[in-house]
């Protein structure tokens, strides 16, 4: 995201104007909050959430998935599960 999206409020803005800037950051803004002109955090929008696809894609999903798991896999996760190195 470039600077042009970004805005700093200090800490009593921010707290003062949380819901405009939960706004702003919904919209994309990205609003880093300061306490004497120190950055501290910042309030982004979230992600949007990927939807599941059809019933097909998760049964290659699954075949995919449990490719990865094979039996030396298994067992060094039992292993480390008995604490064993």
């Amino acid at each position: 995201m470039g600077e042009a999206h970004v805005m700093q409020v200090n800490i009593l803005e921010a707290k003062n104007q949380l819901s405009k800037l939960v706004k702003a950051a919904a919209a994309g803004r990205e609003i880093v909050i300061a306490r004497n002109g120190k950055p501290m955090a910042k309030l982004v929008p979230i992600a949007p959430s990927r939807r599941l696809g059809s019933w097909r894609s998760l049964r290659v999903s699954q075949a995919r998935i449990d490719s990865a798991f094979t039996k030396e896999v298994d067992e060094e996760v039992a292993r480390a599960l008995r604490g064993e190195s």
